[in-house]
């Protein structure tokens, strides 16, 4: 059973369409973490993890989704483009890279 994990932050590039702006996810609990997109699609697919959102008290399911042939994050409640994701602030310094043992687990 895959770990359920809140996205609390984004970092992003500059980039024209907004399915590639998203460059880092992160979050934190007792310390503040981050990951790659990349990174969170491979541990989203492999099963090991599973990511969500709050919109007020609503949680949704982050899903990894195609577009032209590559994989982005978005949140289940968004067409194509990730507005819930890219609404999320700017993350701070990462206290961790990657997501190990049970840190940022809820």
């Amino acid at each position: 059973m895959p770990v359920s994990v809140q996205i609390k932050c984004i970092q992003t590039f500059r980039r024209a369409h907004p399915c590639r702006r998203i460059s880092d996810i992160g979050g934190f609990t007792d310390r503040r973490w981050k990951i790659s997109v990349e990174d969170a699609i491979d541990h989203v697919e492999g099963g090991a993890w599973e990511f969500y959102v709050l919109v007020g008290e609503t949680r949704h399911k982050v899903v990894v989704a195609s577009r032209d042939g590559r994989k982005y994050l978005k949140a289940e409640c968004d067409d194509e483009a990730p507005d819930t994701l890219l609404s999320l602030p700017k993350c701070p310094e990462a206290d961790v890279w990657g997501l190990g043992g049970s840190l940022g687990a809820e």
